[in-house]
Protein backbone atom coordinates (compact mmCIF):
# COMPACT_ATOMS: atom_id res chain seq x y z
CA UNK A 1 0.00 0.00 0.00
CA UNK A 2 2.67 2.54 0.74
CA UNK A 3 4.48 1.87 -2.41
CA UNK A 4 1.37 2.43 -4.18
CA UNK A 5 1.30 5.51 -2.29
CA UNK A 6 4.16 7.38 -3.42
CA UNK A 7 4.35 6.02 -6.96
CA UNK A 8 0.90 7.84 -7.03
CA UNK A 9 2.51 11.25 -5.21
CA UNK A 10 5.45 11.12 -7.89
CA UNK A 11 9.29 11.61 -8.70
CA UNK A 12 9.26 15.11 -7.02
CA UNK A 13 8.15 13.60 -3.94
CA UNK A 14 10.17 10.49 -3.93
CA UNK A 15 13.54 12.72 -4.66
CA UNK A 16 12.77 15.01 -1.72
CA UNK A 17 12.02 12.64 0.53
CA UNK A 18 15.32 11.08 -0.52
CA UNK A 19 16.99 14.58 0.43
CA UNK A 20 15.25 15.42 3.36
CA UNK A 21 16.09 11.84 5.19
CA UNK A 22 19.90 12.61 4.53
CA UNK A 23 19.46 16.36 5.54
CA UNK A 24 18.09 15.17 8.90
CA UNK A 25 20.90 12.36 9.21
CA UNK A 26 23.20 15.22 11.19
CA UNK A 27 25.72 12.86 12.16
CA UNK A 28 25.96 10.69 8.79
CA UNK A 29 25.34 7.87 9.99
CA UNK A 30 22.81 6.32 7.28
CA UNK A 31 20.52 5.66 9.92
CA UNK A 32 16.95 6.69 10.88
CA UNK A 33 15.33 6.59 14.42
CA UNK A 34 11.31 5.55 14.25
CA UNK A 35 10.42 9.15 15.31
CA UNK A 36 12.58 11.06 12.53
CA UNK A 37 10.75 8.32 9.79
CA UNK A 38 7.43 9.13 11.19
CA UNK A 39 8.41 12.75 10.79
CA UNK A 40 10.12 12.57 7.71
CA UNK A 41 6.90 10.37 6.58
CA UNK A 42 4.42 13.78 7.92
CA UNK A 43 6.47 16.34 6.42
CA UNK A 44 5.79 14.42 2.98
CA UNK A 45 2.50 13.94 3.63
CA UNK A 46 3.01 10.32 3.81
CA UNK A 47 1.11 9.79 6.94
CA UNK A 48 -0.36 6.01 7.54
CA UNK A 49 -2.60 4.49 10.17
CA UNK A 50 -0.18 4.20 13.28
CA UNK A 51 -0.76 -0.05 13.14
CA UNK A 52 0.61 0.46 9.21
CA UNK A 53 3.50 2.11 10.62
CA UNK A 54 4.75 -0.58 13.04
CA UNK A 55 4.35 -3.12 10.74
CA UNK A 56 6.32 -1.14 8.45
CA UNK A 57 8.79 -0.35 11.15
CA UNK A 58 8.88 -3.95 12.06
CA UNK A 59 9.61 -4.72 8.29
CA UNK A 60 12.53 -2.26 8.20
CA UNK A 61 14.08 -2.84 11.30
CA UNK A 62 14.96 -6.64 11.02
CA UNK A 63 17.78 -6.42 13.08
CA UNK A 64 15.67 -5.03 15.79
CA UNK A 65 18.68 -2.30 16.48
CA UNK A 66 15.73 0.87 16.89
CA UNK A 67 17.47 2.26 13.73
CA UNK A 68 16.55 1.87 10.09
CA UNK A 69 19.25 2.27 7.32
CA UNK A 70 17.61 5.25 5.30
CA UNK A 71 19.10 3.67 1.89
CA UNK A 72 17.64 0.11 2.92
CA UNK A 73 14.71 2.04 3.38
CA UNK A 74 14.73 3.65 -0.12
CA UNK A 75 15.69 0.13 -1.55
CA UNK A 76 12.69 -1.47 0.15
CA UNK A 77 10.25 1.10 -1.04
CA UNK A 78 11.86 1.71 -4.71
CA UNK A 79 12.98 -2.01 -5.75
CA UNK A 80 15.38 -2.58 -7.99
CA UNK A 81 16.31 -0.82 -10.70
CA UNK A 82 14.95 -2.24 -14.22
CA UNK A 83 18.03 -3.14 -16.42
CA UNK A 84 17.66 0.05 -18.80
CA UNK A 85 18.55 1.93 -15.92
CA UNK A 86 21.05 0.02 -14.46
CA UNK A 87 22.75 -0.16 -18.07
CA UNK A 88 22.57 3.87 -18.31
CA UNK A 89 23.87 4.02 -14.56
CA UNK A 90 26.61 1.50 -16.10
CA UNK A 91 27.61 3.55 -18.82
CA UNK A 92 27.48 6.97 -17.13
CA UNK A 93 30.15 5.45 -14.33
CA UNK A 94 32.45 4.25 -16.89
CA UNK A 95 32.67 7.35 -18.96
CA UNK A 96 33.88 9.32 -14.99
CA UNK A 97 35.77 6.45 -14.73
CA UNK A 98 37.88 7.00 -17.42
CA UNK A 99 40.98 5.63 -16.00
CA UNK A 100 39.55 2.34 -14.63
CA UNK A 101 40.72 2.89 -11.16
CA UNK A 102 37.02 1.39 -9.89
CA UNK A 103 36.36 4.99 -8.00
CA UNK A 104 35.68 8.33 -9.22
CA UNK A 105 36.23 10.84 -6.88
CA UNK A 106 33.78 13.58 -6.15
CA UNK A 107 36.14 16.51 -7.97
CA UNK A 108 35.40 14.78 -11.12
CA UNK A 109 31.65 14.15 -10.55
CA UNK A 110 31.15 17.94 -9.95
CA UNK A 111 33.50 18.93 -12.78
CA UNK A 112 31.40 16.39 -15.46
CA UNK A 113 27.71 16.28 -13.62
CA UNK A 114 25.24 19.29 -12.75
CA UNK A 115 22.21 17.34 -10.78
CA UNK A 116 20.37 20.74 -11.26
Amino acid sequence: IFRETLSKRGVRVITGLGKYLRQIDKNRSGFLSQAALKEALKVFHLEMPEGDFESLWLILDDSKSDKVDYGEFTHAIFGEMNEYRKAFVRKAYMKLDFNKTGSVPMVDVRKYYCAK
